[in-house]
């Protein structure tokens, strides 16, 4: 089979059909990167070009509150600042990861209430000089495009209000949780609008919301159709009145959700965290002619590379099988791994991936 681009082979995966190989791609952190640099990534030289991974490309817009950003502290370690969200978050200089999140604006309803006066769209919360530069190219290239929708219940407890405030009001005060989830998706509605009518469409709609931790979720099934999976619901059919995919990101053990997520059309499910009780190769017996899967490769395991050798050996064959899978790891590219085991990461997917 002929060499496919990015837009052919995803386009090819959510359609759970073969392609030419498996797509490949994955994050990583800052810190990982600087490290690379020392072991022969060149300056000025994005990783993913360096590496010949396949060739993602992605629309940004700002929903937030745009809430005042300042440093309260830093020093030679770490730095405290204030988010357009109304987080107060340290964030560490040498080394990836999450930040710590201190405090938070929106509180309570009426908190909140004076937060959203603020979320407006407009057009200058869309980069339009970057879309006018490179938009042109990355449809010669046949990159695949998304757009980088964020609502839901992530952004809400980690960004805005606090995860115990969150969940408690889940059950409290749910109408105040839900005008947040609605909000945040309005907002991103309204400016991926203005975007797509400006002539720069997409392949996807992609959104980050981690619903699960360790062998768990944050909240129940019944939960999560009644308060959170209108929401998820509204954004997949915006998606698919446009004709193009809905991807989601969700971190944790989020396996009592996947028929969820299904009913409402999402198409392509990450990480697929496989320390939290993940398996993506289960996964896909279960559930792989109905949804596509992104990721299920520990990352852990790059601290004995052996073993993941044989984790990719072990996934990548059987989750290939019809389409349907993206080969990443199951989060993203902390500081131990060196530029040789990533590249091996690569090259090993590529022969595994191919059909």
């Amino acid at each position: 089979m002929k060499e496919m681009t990015t837009r052919e082979r995803m386009t090819r995966m959510y359609a759970h059909k073969e392609a030419d190989r498996v797509p490949i791609t994955d994050s990583v952190w800052a810190s990982t990167i600087k490290r690379w640099h020392k072991e022969g990534l060149p300056e000025g030289v994005s990783y993913h070009d360096y590496l010949e991974l396949d060739k993602f490309a992605h629309i940004g817009a700002d929903n937030s509150p745009r809430l005042p950003e300042k440093v309260l502290e830093e020093t030679a370690e770490y730095i405290i600042t204030t988010s357009a969200w109304g987080a107060t978050l340290k964030n560490w200089k040498e080394h990836g990861g999450v930040p710590e999140y201190i405090d938070y604006t929106a509180t309570s309803f009426e908190a909140w209430k004076k937060m959203k006066e603020r979320m407006i769209p407009a057009k200058d919360r869309i980069d339009w000089e970057y879309l006018k530069k490179n938009y042109k190219q990355w449809k010669e290239e046949g990159r695949w495009i998304t757009a980088g929708f964020w609502f839901g219940f992530d952004v809400t407890h980690s960004h805005a209000v606090g995860t115990e405030r969150v969940l408690m009001a889940l059950i409290e005060e749910p109408e105040w949780i839900m005008d947040m989830f609605n909000t945040y998706l309005d907002m991103h509605i309204a400016l991926f609008q203005m975007v797509w009518e400006a002539g720069y469409e997409f392949d996807e709609i992609m959104w980050y919301d981690d619903m699960g931790y360790k062998q768990k979720q944050f909240f129940s099934v019944d939960m999560y159709r009644n308060v959170l999976k209108p929401t998820h619901k509204r954004a997949c059919d915006w998606a698919k009145a446009k004709g193009v995919k809905a991807r989601l990101h969700s971190c944790g053990n989020i396996l009592p959700f996947i028929p969820e997520f299904i009913d409402i059309g999402i198409g392509m499910l990450n990480p697929l965290e496989v320390q939290s009780g993940m398996d993506p190769v289960e996964i896909k017996k279960q559930f792989g002619a109905e949804i596509g899967m992104h990721g299920g490769l520990s990352a852990i395991l790059f601290n004995h590379p052996e073993k993941m050798w044989a984790e990719m050996k072990r996934v990548i064959p059987a989750c290939k099988k019809n389409g349907g899978y993206m080969i990443s790891t199951d989060h993203s590219v902390p500081e131990s791994v060196t530029l040789a085991q990533f590249k091996e990461f690569v090259r090993l997917g590529k022969e595994l991936g191919k059909y």
